[in-house]
């Protein structure tokens, strides 16, 4: 399920960290290669955060180390068992095309691109098997992803993927999105009701995924990528 996938599973290990000692030159040249303008720097296995193509063309000399850089994104680094939306958010923040990640001792274990990242949204289960969408309101006490699971499986379908936000205009509510692998979804509807689950907003899969995909584009516009 997407809303399970975390960071260490999306670590694209053809990227390597450069050294403080290394050169921009090979900076530059690893760029070339690897076809990115950016990349991270590491020592020691700490993550001390990211050099750019740009940088290095500002200083214009590329006999300098890297050390001797201001490198960006010092902070720009999840956990290995972060959730997959904060490497996205972290990236949208920073305006950077790469996150760090630390393992439990707070070592570097490697990097996710936003691009790895949008490629397997794009190609998970939750976007790609058709379905619909909807979308529940609930006090938080009553929350239970169990139970709801248990009632649309009552149906003979399945939850593919779900996400869960306080109600702006209620703190004490939960705004519950589902994706469920069923286009027609009366009998769930039915069934969620009277249950006494009041259903706010119910989609089509075409509708909802033409969203979804308007605010990639959007996300990888902002970054450039």
């Amino acid at each position: 399920m997407l809303d399970a996938m975390i960071a260490e599973e999306l670590i694209n290990h053809m990227i390597p960290p450069l050294k403080p000692k290394d050169s921009a030159q090979k900076a530059r040249l690893w760029m070339e290669e690897l076809r990115c303008n950016q990349l991270p720097v590491v020592e020691n296995e700490k993550f001390l955060g990211l050099i750019t193509e740009d940088i290095i063309l500002e200083a214009n000399d590329e006999e300098k180390p890297v050390s001797e850089f201001e490198l960006i994104g010092k902070n720009c680094f999840v956990y290995s068992g972060s959730h997959f939306y904060d490497v996205i958010k972290l990236a949208s923040d920073h305006n950077v095309h790469m996150v760090g990640v630390l393992n439990e001792e707070g070592n570097y274990a490697g990097v996710i691109t936003v691009q790895d990242t949008i490629t397997s949204f794009a190609q998970s289960a939750a976007v790609q098997i058709p379905g619909g969408i909807l979308v529940l309101s609930m006090n938080q006490i009553n929350y239970s992803l169990a139970e709801i699971s248990r009632l649309v499986e009552e149906n003979n379908a399945k939850i593919l993927s779900s996400s869960v936000k306080e109600d702006e205009l209620d703190p004490a509510k939960l705004k519950v999105t589902l994706k469920i692998n069923r286009l027609d979804l009366t009998h769930i509807v039915a069934t969620l009701e009277r249950f006494g689950y009041k259903i706010i907003a119910r989609f089509q899969e075409t509708k909802v995924l033409d969203e979804e995909k308007g605010k990639i584009d959007m996300l990888l516009k902002y970054l450039d990528i």
